[in-house]
């Protein structure tokens, strides 16, 4: 994995979301279980209003964070809270917030992998997997909370170039019934799984998670305090 980090750090930056907006747009976003701002803070509705006034008082276009941050705002989903198991609290991907259905775009040059309509409640809604390969290292980047039409008219091999659209946002309830926003994850092993993989881990399982799906920052380049090629 070491290799795989090294070769994504000296990668030009790539954005992922409505590319014609500037990384000096993107604001940061606590939805952490620190922000008190947001404990009354329960429908998507309430979420959209609260980053949208969040936006507008920082002069932004993109809010943006959420890699490894525990989180209360899956508790009202069986998906990440299901019996006689450790509650899923810590998000494992980076998330970036725009109030509307934005363009979505390829990472990096690949192929689909997969791609799938996870309609569970607080799940992703339509999501496509992407499978990279550079310098025969191969992983795979994960595109969550898309409409449905950007699943349609797309098969499993299909190839895809860096900064291709592939779709754009969904809204809710479509999009797993959150405000409007793109999850966007790296992922090195599949584990056989198809059109999903988890976003959100547990406190036991963080150590794997760590390894498998590391910060998706290193290919966005948001913040350039610790990496090249801006």
């Amino acid at each position: 994995m070491t290799a795989l980090i090294e070769l994504l750090t000296l990668c030009k930056a790539s954005k992922v979301i409505a590319p014609s907006i500037s990384y000096s747009e993107y604001i940061p976003l606590d939805l952490s279980i620190s922000n008190q701002e947001i404990n009354q803070l329960e429908t998507a509705k309430d979420y959209g209003a609260f980053i949208q006034k969040h936006l507008d008082n920082s002069k932004g276009k993109i809010a943006f964070g959420g890699y490894q941050e525990i989180r209360n705002l899956y508790k009202r989903s069986t998906v990440f809270n299901a019996k006689n198991s450790e509650e899923r609290n810590i998000h494992i991907g980076l998330d970036l917030w725009i109030n509307e259905s934005a363009s979505v775009h390829a990472a990096l040059d690949g192929r689909i992998h997969s791609l799938q309509n996870n309609t569970a409640l607080g799940d992703y809604g339509p999501t496509i997997i992407i499978e990279h390969t550079i310098q025969n290292q191969t992983f795979h980047t994960l595109y969550g909370h898309l409409s449905e039409e950007s699943l349609t008219g797309k098969q499993i091999g299909d190839t895809v170039s860096q900064g291709e659209q592939i779709g754009n946002l969904g809204l809710p309830p479509i999009n797993g019934d959150y405000a409007p926003h793109l999850h966007f994850q790296i992922i090195i092993d599949m584990e056989n799984k198809f059109g999903d993989y988890l976003g959100v881990c547990s406190t036991k399982t963080l150590d794997y998670y760590s390894k498998n799906c590391p910060d998706p920052n290193i290919i966005l380049k948001i913040s350039n305090s610790h990496f090249t090629n801006i």
